[in-house]
């Protein structure tokens, strides 16, 4: 369940040319600026406008003037951008997502119809389909002692190469208030986190994190 295919639907992310013929989906992530810079040019001028340098908004997204983009950064149609929003750069964002109030990101794929909507932090992550970050849950993606990021599922130990990845976020994911993703967690799709959870490692498909102990199927 770690790989691309399994976590991601790539119908619903313009990211979809670097992260389809990747095993897994990290390694997509030092991609993602060159990778905007290349495709903002070739968006659909009826669609988007160049907003300054590297930057490119849908005319049909709402951006409060509080809201501060550096670039190269791309905003979906039907997007917000809400107040005193801080978007670093490196931020390819879809379509009808909620980029909330004092949110900030840096170097991220945002999915389709996702919600970060009040006081998160998302960096060096990916967040899937209709995923959603409660107030105040965030990503951290530097290790405290600086070495390079492992993903840990059980006994199996994944080097990523990377020195800065947070989190994969996969569909149809919840995470709930003021919760922590630490470096090198992934999260398959339809799971939930609880609230103030502190998360490492991998959270299988359609299960519920309550802590690190207790990590228990959703009852269909």
């Amino acid at each position: 369940m770690l790989e691309t295919k399994d976590l991601i639907d790539l119908t619903h992310t313009l990211a979809a040319p670097i992260l389809e013929d990747k095993k897994y989906p990290w390694e997509a992530l030092p991609l993602i600026k060159e990778f905007i810079l290349a495709l903002g040019p070739t968006l659909d001028p009826e669609v988007y406008e160049n907003k300054g340098e590297g930057i490119w908004i849908a005319k049909s997204a709402k951006v409060f003037d509080s809201a501060y983009i550096a670039g190269p950064c791309i905003i979906g149609p039907e997007t917000e951008v809400r107040q005193c929003a801080f978007i670093r750069g490196s931020a390819l964002i879809g379509s009808k997502c909620v980029i909330g109030n004092s949110t900030e990101l840096k170097n991220v794929i945002i999915s389709d119809n996702v919600q970060v909507p009040h006081y998160n932090y998302v960096g060096d992550s990916i967040l899937g389909f209709k995923s959603h970050l409660g107030a105040g849950a965030i990503t951290s993606n530097v290790k405290s002692d600086k070495t390079l990021v492992c993903v840990k599922n059980g006994d199996e130990v994944i080097e990523t190469g990377l020195k800065k990845f947070a989190a994969i976020v996969g569909d149809n994911v919840e995470v709930g208030c003021q919760s922590v993703l630490n470096p090198g967690t992934v999260i398959g799709r339809g799971s939930r986190v609880y609230p103030l959870s502190r998360v490492r490692g991998v959270i299988p498909e359609k299960h519920i994190f309550k802590d690190a102990d207790h990590i228990v199927p959703i009852e269909e």
